[in-house]
């Protein structure tokens, strides 16, 4: 009877995983609306193994003069940081944002600062930009015009 009930639940098992492979495949000559691809970040090179982070010295020496290009990147973040929930701004929904684009103001808010930006790996911002998080990302924003520098996708898990 135990060997009956084994291979019994065996097959369901594979039932239920084939039925699933199976409704979530699209069909061939369906009518979905096509939907442009995510952006994908860059591989990025994170810290390695579980280092301490302190505050670097000189974290408020921010550089003045900076290669733009250096910094116009859409990065996957190597590792991810659990530090709570995110509450986007009343009003706005979720967008996978790129350099170049311009974030709202109501984004890059005081409560949206990531002034510790060093604990989660992220370079020091130049002069007139700071780190601020929308989701599980950091964005590097202008704070001048909201236009962005610089995103690494995946920071916040």
């Amino acid at each position: 009877m135990p060997h009956t009930f084994k291979t019994g639940l065996s097959l369901a098992f594979a039932l239920v995983l084939a039925c699933g492979t199976a409704l979530s495949a699209e069909p061939e000559h369906g009518h979905a609306p096509e939907r442009a691809a995510p952006r994908q970040g860059e591989p990025h090179p994170g810290p390695r193994g579980y280092e301490r982070p302190a505050e670097p010295k000189g974290w408020n020496t921010r550089p003045a003069n900076f290669d733009r290009g250096a910094y116009q990147h859409n990065y996957q973040a190597a590792r991810s940081f659990r530090v709570g929930p995110y509450h986007r701004p009343p009003g706005w929904t979720s967008h996978h944002w790129g350099f170049g684009e311009i974030l709202p103001r109501a984004y890059w808010g005081p409560q949206y600062l990531l002034a510790d930006y060093w604990l989660f790996a992220l370079e020091v911002p130049p002069v007139g930009y700071e780190w601020v998080r929308d989701g599980n990302d950091a964005i590097l924003v202008n704070t001048d015009s909201g236009e962005i520098l610089q995103v690494e996708y995946g920071v916040f898990a």
